[in-house]
């Protein structure tokens, strides 16, 4: 596990880039209400009250649905939002993403070691929470060809299936490939094409949703909402994912997802996933 280690304390290290104190829960609270009442007034990318699901029908509350999330830091540091918008909704959410790792496709590298330790990790977490969904965001260690990353996309929606559960697979976000991830910028580019070549194989069983609709595809543009370190978002950009998720989610299952103010002010916004980045 020594390559494991290793990559880990990387990832950690990189999010540890800038470190500043812990700011108040009620000024991080108030610069993610003011961004996302920006972006619901420019209209954001669907509104709330679209949720219908397949059948076209809407319920007011999630129901009680369990979503187990999965990825590396960069789920990690969405996933404070995450479960405070789910829980607003009725929905439960449960956090298995991993800093330095969170891969479920054993390719390249120290990626077969990392992946073991995600698919070991998944089986527990399954036999825990019985999710209804899985979501998995594509992660910065994906690393293998389009076809081993298809085969992995597909294994795990063999596996949610298996476990009476679906999987959502999101696209990352556009993040700055550095001297790091320079060798894996193929197998990184290639990913959300095999994502969604799973999803368009499965007959409706594994559900693919695009984050660039929200984040664009330029780490350095205003619109992806990165940190410092170009590849973590802060406060405003992992609340601005919670809102585009809850709405996709909620959109795919039937349900309305909460509106911001139920759940944007609140005291995750003091997690220290953004004090590590020196969010504000």
């Amino acid at each position: 596990m020594n390559a494991h280690m290793n990559t880990a304390r990387r990832a950690a290290s990189a999010t540890r880039a800038t470190v500043r104190p812990l700011r108040r829960p009620a000024l991080g609270s108030a610069l993610v209400t003011g961004a996302l009442l920006a972006l619901t007034a420019c209209g954001g990318q669907t509104a709330a009250h679209d949720g219908a699901g397949t059948d076209g029908s809407t319920s007011r509350h999630g129901g009680g649905k369990k979503v187990l999330w999965m990825g590396d830091s960069i789920a990690g540091g969405e996933a404070p939002a995450l479960a405070a918008a789910a829980k607003a909704a009725g929905l439960r959410f449960k956090d298995a993403s991993s800093t330095g790792g969170g891969t479920v496709v054993a390719g390249q590298g120290p990626t077969k070691q990392i992946a073991a330790h995600t698919w070991k990790r998944l089986s527990k977490d399954i036999a825990a929470f019985h999710p209804d969904v899985i979501a998995y965001q594509i992660t910065t260690y994906d690393w293998d060809t389009e076809a081993g990353q298809r085969h992995a996309y597909e294994k795990l929606g063999r596996t949610a299936r298996n476990a009476g559960a679906e999987l959502v697979i999101v696209s990352a976000p556009p993040f700055t490939v550095d001297d790091f991830y320079k060798p894996h910028e193929k197998a990184i580019r290639s990913a959300p094409r095999a994502a969604r070549q799973a999803a368009a194989r499965s007959g409706g069983k594994i559900h693919y949703f695009d984050s660039a609709e929200l984040w664009g595809t330029d780490s350095r543009a205003r619109r992806a909402q990165r940190s410092s370190d170009g590849i973590h978002a802060c406060q405003q950009g992992a609340a601005a994912f919670a809102k585009w998720f809850g709405e996709k989610l909620g959109k795919q299952y039937g349900f309305a997802p909460a509106p911001p103010r139920k759940w944007a002010q609140g005291a995750w916004t003091g997690s220290g996933h953004y004090a590590d980045l020196g969010c504000r």
